[in-house]
């Protein structure tokens, strides 16, 4: 068993730059073989381009590793062979002695390089790295109030949506018990007769005892401008004037006590040089990102379907294609018009710069680029990307997926499952009587059944399944790696808990109920059978009685 320590991000960018240096001689050789083409002849595009390329290689990646002297000696002959490149314009007379001079300017860069004594300048890596906050344990709450009643009320109606609850009817025990165990969330009165402000102050006193801030909900019958002061200056996240509803505290729990992170921004850094791709990767790795390296754009296709990019960072000269090319071919695919694509060059010509920007480009990055500019700069795009891909897969009201996109991830998971071997439910939901809640009620009320409805869903299914509102009042539930049986069990328990949350309207108090109905893979073996069957079963459900679970156990597909 390996105890190599892991290398440090320095450490691997050190190893790319003894590569790139090791290469350096090389490259050098290589751009005095290609001016020896030009020489003989001297409208041999191809060879311009590729000197081009190579001097634009050179200057960027050597900025970039921190080596000055090295760019400043390649830009002159980037410069000209871009030139050379457009037939459209003439070269200089002496564009030979032009590029002598630029050669042998090479040379001495390219050794001041590989010497121990170089200009190299090393970039500060420590402001490209970021921390993750860390994920809490558990959705523990502690809930302090001096009235019995409402720690009961309070308590069964949070554990309905998945949370665990203690009570306390004092603060100085509620103290206590955050010192052994620091919960996710604390909801307290303010008022208990140790004082008007005994909860104000009891937080105050564990914020400053624990130097941590505990999310906390305060609860009071007090709805003035002082209590509501005392509680901000207390620390407290929110206030809510008794009675409070539980749908409105869940709703402000689940924000406070969120545990799944964001998944990390997926980048793809295409590059002909490996190393360049390599460092500029290392450093969005070192701000939390995911990153694909692409070295051969002729792989592009294949690689957007599989790493699903939330944004593209490439350079701008390449072989077969440039970036601009590139772009352009991307922008042709309905799936990636929207993608952001950043160009990442050392290209220093505005003109050129603003004609990438033309086929839809989200910016242009001139190298090197400073480590915190370079993340700010992914992180904004891709999370402006993040947010339309949401929109476009998810309900407005709840934040689910929306039908479209649930059948989509149920067609991949009956895919999966068979590539995999593995097994998969599919459940269907429906609001029982869910017209005589709007008609009682009103629709913003039965708006609320939904989202709490959804909030249990969410809340309580694992972070693997996927819960989608399949339209109105019904939601469609995909369970992976689970039988018929264990699915019926879970959802059953759901449908109990959801079954006890206590509904609120001008017309009263009031109970929902909802009926699910469950299809297994691979008793049936494709995705529209599966979808059929589910609701068939809970057709079945609502028609013998409502408020029940009903498996598919008619006759199954045959392999």
């Amino acid at each position: 068993m390996s105890d190599t320590k892991p290398l440090s991000a320095k450490e691997k960018i050190a190893k790319l730059r003894a590569v790139f240096l090791s290469q350096l001689p090389d490259r050098a050789a290589q751009a005095r073989a290609l001016f020896g083409q030009l020489k003989g002849d001297p409208g041999n595009h191809a060879a311009a381009a590729e000197l081009h390329r190579c001097f634009h290689g050179i200057k960027g990646t050597g900025r970039s590793f921190g080596f000055r002297q090295l760019g400043e000696a390649a830009a002159p002959g980037e410069d000209l062979a871009a030139i050379l490149t457009d037939a459209s314009v003439s070269p200089p007379n002496d564009w030979q002695e032009q590029f002598a001079v630029c050669l042998t300017q090479l040379d001495v860069a390219v050794a001041a390089a590989c010497t121990a004594n170089d200009d190299r300048e090393d970039p500060d890596m420590s402001l490209a790295a970021s921390s993750a906050p860390a994920t809490s344990g558990g959705r523990r709450v502690y809930i302090c109030d001096d009235e019995p009643l409402t720690l009961e009320q309070l308590s069964t109606q949070l554990a309905c949506f998945g949370y665990e609850t203690v009570t306390f009817t004092e603060p100085q025990a509620l103290h206590d018990a955050v010192l052994a165990r620091r919960p996710d969330a604390v909801i307290m009165d303010i008022n208990f007769p140790q004082g008007s402000n005994a909860g104000t102050e009891a937080l105050a006193r564990l914020q400053a005892e624990t130097g941590h801030s505990i999310p906390t909900i305060f609860l009071s019958a007090r709805n003035d401008f002082a209590a509501r002061l005392a509680s901000v200056q207390a620390g407290s996240n929110a206030y809510f004037h008794k009675p409070a509803h539980a749908m409105d505290l869940v709703a402000t729990l689940d924000e406070l006590t969120r545990q799944q992170q964001p998944e990390p921004f997926r980048i793809l850094v295409i590059d002909d040089e490996p190393e360049i791709a390599a460092y500029h990767s290392i450093i969005l790795q070192e701000a939390g990102m995911t990153t694909y390296q692409l070295t051969d754009p002729a792989r592009v296709l294949d690689v957007l379907k599989e790493f699903r990019p939330d944004m593209v960072l490439m350079d701008m000269y390449m072989p077969q294609c440039n970036g601009h090319d590139l772009a352009k071919l991307i922008r042709q695919i309905p799936d990636h018009v929207g993608l952001p694509i950043v160009f990442l060059s050392s290209e220093t010509d505005s003109k050129k710069q603003y004609s990438a920007m033309r086929i839809g480009a989200e910016g242009f990055l001139t190298k090197p680029v400073v480590p915190e500019n370079l993340v700010a700069a992914v992180a904004i795009r891709a999370e402006r990307m993040r947010t339309l891909r949401s929109l476009m897969a998810r309900d407005s009201l709840t934040g689910l997926f929306n039908h479209t996109t649930t059948t989509q991830l149920l067609d991949n998971a009956v895919s999966n499952a068979k590539r995999n071997g593995g097994t998969l439910c599919f459940a269907m939901i429906d609001i029982d009587h869910f017209k005589l809640v709007n008609d009682t009620h009103g629709h913003p009320v039965g708006d609320q059944v939904i989202l709490a409805l959804s909030r249990v869903l969410q809340q309580r299914l694992r972070n693997s399944d996927f819960v989608g509102r399949y339209g109105g009042e019904e939601f469609a539930v995909i369970l992976q790696d689970i039988s018929q049986e264990r699915a019926a069990a879970l959802l059953d328990e759901l449908r109990q808990d959801f079954s006890r949350v206590l509904f609120h309207s001008d017309n009263g108090e009031f109970f929902c109920t909802f009926s699910v109905g469950i299809a297994e893979y691979p008793a049936r073996r494709d995705m529209e059978t599966l979808r059929a069957m589910a609701d068939k079963a809970l057709y079945e459900a609502k028609r013998s009685g409502r408020n029940r679970v009903v498996v598919d156990s008619t006759t199954k597909d045959q392999p």
